[in-house]
Parts: structure tokens; C-alpha cells; sequence
């Protein structure tokens, strides 16, 4: 983890109109915390309690109600290409193949041609689909085709990576392998991640602080500092008695 802060998230409130009428839903409530440069820092919680909210407020697509979000001390009020979002579906053109797929948002931005085309295939080989370059979505397993999102994000050099249950709709084996390939591609790149998800494991394993919410409205209720040294192999820590006993920790705060 590098010194300063790249990302905050100060006293966000958020609330949703309900269908019927009546009183607004309250998402959530007086959120506050920071991701330091190049730290990775999850948020896990019950389902509703505002996780993707946050990431949608922080990658600009939507807004609070009350607090703000702030990029290396600017406030966030759009979408930018600063923060890349990678989603639990990945997002694809499926009519285009994986080296065009990759190339496609700096060559809309006007970047040179043979910079695009060198800057692709390094990071097509970096997600391991070197030898794909010329498939086709639907001719990819539903691994690799998230391998192919997060290269899509990465060619755009983004200073936030905000990932909303990226690995959420894959086998255990194949999510496995993407969260070493994430911990590999955070040692190479040094990104600043904001990580969703419902599996308390996988926080533990990929993260810096686990960031554990409480059902709606959505609150911050204690901070977990992992401290289990990198590099991480999973079958080893995962068994380990350090991260045995955070992931209790974690189980009884979510119990409550």
C-alpha cells in the first residue's frame, strides 16, 4: 500500500423513492471512510444494505443526497476515465473480437493506432487470453470473458478500479483463479480497488480493510484491518489461524 489518500467517501446519505409512495427507503446513512493509494478495500453486508449504491455514487453514476466523494481531494460528479467499473456481468460487443473489444475505448478517445495496438495485446497477455485475440465473446467460458472486461478497463489506465461482485456468477475454480488473478494484476498496476461481494473469503483474501455494513439503511459498523502479509496464496491462508479468526470476526458483526 502507497502513502496518501486516492479515494473518500464522506458522510454519503442516500434515499429511494418507494413504489406505493409513502416514506423514502433510506439506502443509506452517513457513510464515511478512505482507500489510501493502491489499497484494496471491500465492502461486504446483507443484501440491500447500499454497496452498489456507493460504487454507483463513486463511479459517478449516481449521487448522494447528503456528504460527498472525492478523487484525490476533486469531487466526484460524473463519470470519468479515472475509475473503471468492472461488473459481476461482464460488458461486452459481442460483434466485436477480444483485441477489439480491448482497443475500443482508446481508440473512441483518438489514442495513436500503434500505441492502441501495442498497449492491447499487453494486457490481453496480462489477463492470460493471449492466445484468444481473435475470438469471439460468445466463444469464451464465462471466466475469461471476465478476463476480457478487466483488460478492457485496465488499457485505460484508471486510478480507481470499482468492482461489483466481479466474480459473483462463477464456479468456485474459475473464482479462485480470478482473484489470483486480480491480487497478480494489483502487484504489477498498483491500483487503487474498491471491491464488492458477499463472500467473507474472498474480502479477507484479496483485501488491505474490509469495510462491514449493516442491513438498510446501510452503515459502516467496524473496520477490519487483515494484516496477513502479501504475496497470498489461497490454500494456505485460508487456513491459517489469522484468517480463520477474521472470518468469524466478520460472520458475528454480520450476525447482528
Amino acid at each position: 500500500m502507497s502513502g496518501g489518500v486516492a479515494l473518500e467517501v464522506r458522510g454519503v446519505g442516500r434515499s429511494f423513492a418507494r413504489a406505493g409512495g409513502g416514506e423514502p427507503l433510506r439506502a443509506l446513512d452517513g457513510v464515511s471512510f478512505s482507500i489510501a493509494t493502491s489499497e484494496i478495500v471491500s465492502l461486504v453486508g446483507p443484501s440491500g444494505c447500499g454497496k452498489s449504491t456507493l460504487l454507483r455514487m463513486v463511479a459517478g453514476f449516481d449521487s448522494p443526497d447528503e456528504g460527498e466523494l472525492l478523487l484525490d481531494g476533486r469531487r466526484i460528479a460524473a463519470p470519468g476515465q479515472d475509475r473503471g467499473v468492472v461488473f459481476q456481468q461482464p460488458q461486452l460487443y459481442p460483434w466485436l473480437n477480444v483485441i477489439d473489444n480491448v482497443s475500443f475505448g482508446p481508440r473512441m478517445r483518438g489514442v495513436a493506432r500503434d500505441r492502441i495496438s501495442a498497449n492491447a495485446e499487453h494486457y490481453i497477455r496480462a489477463v492470460g487470453l493471449a492466445r484468444f485475440e481473435r475470438h469471439y465473446p460468445y466463444q469464451l467460458s464465462g471466466g475469461m470473458r471476465q478476463r476480457l472486461q478487466i483488460a478492457r478497463v485496465l488499457i485505460n489506465e484508471p486510478r480507481v478500479l470499482l468492482m461489483d461482485e466481479p466474480f459473483g456468477a462463477l464456479d468456485y475454480q474459475t473464482r479462485l483463479g480470478m482473484q489470483r488473478l486480480l491480487l497478480e494484476l494489483a502487484a504489477e498496476y498498483r491500483p487503487t480497488v474498491l471491491f464488492i461481494t458477499h463472500d467473507i473469503e474472498e474480502a479477507i483474501f484479496i483485501s488491505d480493510r474490509v469495510h462491514v455494513m449493516s442491513a438498510h439503511p446501510g452503515r459502516i459498523i467496524e473496520t477490519i484491518d487483515v494484516g496477513i502479509p502479501r504475496p497470498r496464496v489461497y490454500d494456505e491462508v485460508s487456513a491459517s489461524a489469522p484468517f480463520m479468526a477474521l472470518k468469524l470476526k466478520t460472520l458475528k458483526l454480520l450476525a447482528h
